[in-house]
């Protein structure tokens, strides 16, 4: 009884095969006549077109990236001492020569008060030697007025010569010893003048912002300890790190646009700036730096940020959609509708620059309008049925001429 089911079952399968392949054979032979159902030419096969146009196009690539600052100043005091004073915080703007922060001067102040003692002390001794030089040049006179007149001996002349000698000395040490006050007052001076911290850079703009503080008011410090970091927002750097493929394409001054979450459909303008000659081994990229317009100060460095470069631009490039591109034998090509609309001509093509859904194409007679649905179905000759409404004539641009 099973075994009955089992045949049944079978020849049911067996029949819907057969049916099947009649389906098959019926509609191919019905396909393969004419309209009125007699024997007739190959039948056209349905395809969507689109015009082949010129317009400008542009090359892009988007590489990630990190925001930083293109100058970075720490703040450190050149002497040791207490900070009872910081004039700026986390985010607050400072300007070039700016004071920052004030140590405790008490030490320094004394250190100034007794250079300027000291330097008075010189003086005083000067004026002394210099008076006594006059007198010892005055007796030394009346001495060789004397041994004219043989009144004085020759070793009382000598002895008031060497004692003009000992004074003209003594008033060229005392010269030296002033020479020295002056420059202890000088140093005690400049080292009081460490007392008032200030934030100083040679090039860049004339300001630029805190960007970090390291100490509190109250605490002591060493020389060259870091108080605060000043950073420039305006203009500011991206970095990149691209791939030899791209790498050729880069020069300096290349437009580029950013763009960060921070700011959802938003752009800045940036250009390339710095392109770094080696690459680095572990990864095979070479290090490229933009700079980037930030007068509102809305970038900050650390930021991610995806960077768009313009590597290339053809201004009069013959156009297709992308979907308009196959293959045919391992080689890039469309197919170009007839002038009648009624066939197609293969066409083998180079593929150039993509620019959103439509790529330029170079080759032999490539104008006019082109199969973009619907040609894995055709081939070079083939015969074709546009439908209404997708005949292409709608598509923006010119007609690209033949070449």
């Amino acid at each position: 009884m099973k075994r009955g089911k089992r045949n049944i079952i079978v020849l049911i399968l067996v029949a819907g095969v057969a049916a099947g392949i009649g389906w098959m054979i019926l509609n191919r032979l019905q396909t393969s006549q004419g309209p009125a159902g007699g024997r007739g030419g190959p039948a056209s096969t349905p395809v969507e077109v689109a015009q082949i146009v010129r317009r400008p196009m542009e090359w892009r690539q988007t590489f990630s990236g990190t925001l930083e600052s293109p100058t970075k100043l720490v703040v450190a005091p050149k002497i040791s001492g207490r900070i009872v004073k910081l004039n700026v915080d986390l985010g607050d703007r400072v300007n070039r020569g700016q004071v920052v922060a004030g140590l405790d001067d008490d030490e320094y102040v004394q250190a100034v008060n007794l250079a300027r003692a000291d330097l008075e002390v010189a003086k005083a001794n000067l004026v002394e030697a210099e008076s006594a030089l006059d007198i010892a040049a005055r007796k030394l006179k009346r001495m060789e007025q004397l041994r004219e007149r043989n009144v004085a001996s020759e070793s009382e002349f000598d002895a008031a010569k060497a004692e003009h000698l000992g004074k003209l000395a003594h008033v060229d040490v005392s010269k030296a010893q002033l020479a020295r006050a002056e420059a202890a007052l000088e140093t005690a001076r400049i080292r009081l003048g460490y007392t008032r911290v200030t934030a100083s850079w040679a090039d860049g703009s004339g300001h630029r912002v805190v960007g970090d503080r390291y100490v509190d008011e109250g605490e002591t410090v060493s020389a060259n300890d870091p108080l605060i970091s000043v950073v420039q927002l305006d203009p500011i750097k991206a970095v990149i790190f691209v791939t030899e493929k791209d790498y050729v394409h880069l020069k300096q001054g290349q437009p580029a646009w950013l763009f960060t979450d921070a700011y959802p459909g938003e752009r800045f303008e940036a250009r390339i700036d710095r392109i770094s000659p080696v690459f680095r081994e572990t990864s095979r990229q070479a290090k490229i730096e933009l700079r980037v317009f930030n007068p509102e100060h809305r970038l900050k460095p650390g930021m991610f940020v995806r960077a768009t470069v313009a590597l290339d631009r053809v201004e009069n490039a013959v156009t297709v959609p992308q979907q308009a591109l196959t293959q045919r034998n391992d080689r890039d090509g469309i197919f170009v509708v007839s002038p009648d609309g009624r066939s197609v001509a293969w066409r083998e093509v180079t593929v150039g620059i993509r620019e959103g859904d439509r790529v330029q194409v170079t080759g032999e007679g490539v104008s006019g309008r082109v199969v973009t649905l619907g040609q894995q179905l055709v081939d070079d000759g083939s015969r074709i049925t546009i439908p209404d409404g997708t005949d292409g004539t709608s598509s923006a641009g010119s007609e690209a001429p033949g070449k």
